[in-house]
């Protein structure tokens, strides 16, 4: 154990994300606190902007805009680590926001999935606060992750289907759907090349799927609309 921060929240921490040195925590209490680690006194901020709990944070790549999401259903976006109020206010979704993922080759481009009662992934401007696109997917959305290869994503479901799609991006046609799981996948995370996603979900598992392959740059074949090989692996 490095440290332990305590004293903040008031009731259980169910969403967290890191910006370099500062750990932001979200809670059943509705409040997001930003803590800098280095320092013994942590908490820099404290941020108010939902009235329930907060179960999804996402700091962008460049570490100047905080996407919260909660169970009243609001996607707020937040500039830099000490804001009085959000930079956006978004109450499209119709159930809570769990699922947030950044763009990694477009900054302002956040996308956003909607529980049980939405079912929709939205994808945002985070520079004008527009939503520019949206899926309904038939199923509860628990988790999003880009590809850092390919100009797709995969999103994680729960009811009714429990399944992973992979999607492209900005057509939002299907390139595959991928069963396993018998219970809703509540995370995902990409590996260190980008190219195999693990999944956790309630039914006690860890799975791990190859979606992504990786392209030899010296590919004489490679074309300048990278595809997807994800049906020529075999997933496990």
């Amino acid at each position: 154990q490095i440290r332990q921060i305590s004293g903040g929240h008031t009731s259980r921490v169910s969403a967290q994300d890191w910006n370099n040195h500062i750990l932001t925590t979200g809670s059943r209490d509705s409040l997001i606190i930003n803590n800098d680690v280095r320092i013994a006194n942590s908490t820099v901020s404290t941020l108010q902007g939902h009235s329930q709990e907060v179960c999804g944070l996402k700091w962008s790549l460049d570490g100047t805009l905080l996407a919260s999401g909660g169970n009243d259903n609001l996607l707020n976006i937040w500039e830099g680590v000490t804001p009085s109020n959000p930079k956006f206010v978004m109450d499209h979704h119709e159930a809570a926001v769990k699922a947030l993922a950044w763009c990694p080759w477009q900054n302002n481009l956040l996308a956003s999935g909607g529980g049980t009662a939405d079912r929709t992934i939205r994808f945002w401007n985070t520079s004008t606060g527009a939503c520019v696109n949206s899926i309904h997917t038939k199923s509860q959305v628990c988790s999003i992750q880009w590809s850092r290869h390919y100009k797709e994503l995969i999103s994680s479901h729960g009811y009714a289907q429990n399944q992973l799609i992979v999607w492209k991006y900005p057509s939002m046609t299907k390139v595959a759907e991928l069963r396993g799981h018998s219970s809703r996948v509540l995370h995902m995370a990409q590996g260190p090349d980008g190219t195999t996603v693990a999944t956790a979900a309630g039914d006690e598992t860890l799975r791990f799927w190859k979606v992504f392959a990786q392209q030899n740059p010296t590919d004489k074949k490679k074309t300048s609309a990278k595809k997807s090989i994800l049906s020529a692996l075999d997933l496990r």
